[in-house]
């Protein structure tokens, strides 16, 4: 009996251990993490259906560290023109008309520490689907990327980064 009773303290002491070495491991990663929004804006009519390109609303990623999401008022340049009308669109012309910016609810979180500049990544003609994942088929956005200080690196890694004298210090991309 206590045989058994030791050996099932070792399986579950392990099967613990497992489950804490995962749960630590995954700290900061929010893969599936896909928010509801204060507007409801489908990614696979705008960016799929639509063809709208990434840069036309993330129009600061060409030129910041930030992608950024466009004023209101970009989204009226064809929502002003189009004849049909939702209770979301509607919303949409509310913030206009009263200038008030819509408190969208970010996705793609990092940790404080990490530095991430968009607009090299978009120089480099890193593809915006290469960390986000197939957006244009979304319906609502979610994180599919575990965006993982060892992911970024293997990214770097297969495309080269280093080998051509670029920097590969930690301070490169940590604060």
């Amino acid at each position: 009996m206590l045989r058994f009773a030791v050996i099932g303290s070792l399986v579950a002491g392990a099967a613990l251990s497992a489950f804490a070495v995962r749960a630590v491991s995954r700290v900061g990663i929010h893969q599936g993490y896909s928010p509801a929004q204060p507007i409801e804006f489908s990614h696979r009519l705008h960016a799929g259906e639509t063809h709208i390109p990434c840069l036309y609303c993330h129009y600061a990623a060409t030129r910041s560290q930030h992608a950024g999401i466009s004023a209101a008022s970009v989204c009226m340049n064809c929502h002003g023109l189009l004849t049909r009308q939702t209770a979301e669109i509607q919303k949409l012309r509310e913030s206009v008309l009263q200038q008030r910016p819509i408190q969208w609810v970010k996705v793609h979180n990092l940790p404080d520490f990490v530095h991430f500049d968009h607009s090299q990544h978009v120089r480099a003609s890193v593809a915006c689907r290469s960390c986000h994942g197939a957006v244009e088929q979304m319906v609502r956005v979610q994180q599919e990327m575990p965006l993982t200080m060892g992911w970024c690196l293997n990214c770097h890694q297969a495309r080269g980064v280093g080998d051509r004298g670029e920097r590969t210090d930690c301070i490169r991309c940590h604060y």
